[in-house]
């Protein structure tokens, strides 16, 4: 009789584990995307603590990387190698930017926003090369608010 109730529980804990799942969201790095030529698509994202975000090389030529002054405190930066994709795991809230290195300057960026975004003024006040800086602008308008 014990040994049911230890079994019914760990099929309990099992279970309930298993509702909580977390998410992968894909990235398409592309030569051309819905939004013009040299894109991340979606290029915004909103996730969960313990959401990954998984960047897909659809061209080749393609990388994904962090962008400095723009991953939340305790988080840590990543770099992928180029035509390879690359899962980043997201632990801690805040606002997450990601440039393909080649093709940053001509806006190739991507915002992803997991829980709340509680770095949003210091991530927005990174400069931006090119046509970086006018995209991360209409990301940060997508922004839900709740600091």
């Amino acid at each position: 009789m014990k040994y049911r109730i230890v079994i019914a529980a760990a099929l309990a804990v099992v279970m309930g584990a298993g509702a909580a799942q977390a998410a992968d969201h894909q990235i398409q790095m592309l030569n051309r995307g819905e939004k013009g030529p040299m894109a991340f698509q979606p290029d915004f994202v909103v996730a969960q603590p313990g959401d990954t975000v998984t960047f897909v090389p659809t061209d080749k030529g393609h990388d994904a990387a962090s962008i400095a002054g723009m991953v939340p405190d305790g988080a840590q930066p990543v770099t992928g190698e180029m035509g390879k994709p690359l899962t980043v795991k997201l632990d801690k809230e805040g606002v997450y930017g990601f440039k393909c290195v080649p093709h940053y300057g001509m806006g190739m960026v991507a915002l992803v926003v997991v829980g709340k975004p509680v770095n949003l003024s210091q991530a927005e006040a990174v400069k931006q090369p090119g046509l970086a800086e006018k995209k991360f602008a209409a990301l940060f308008a997508e922004v839900p608010s709740g600091k």
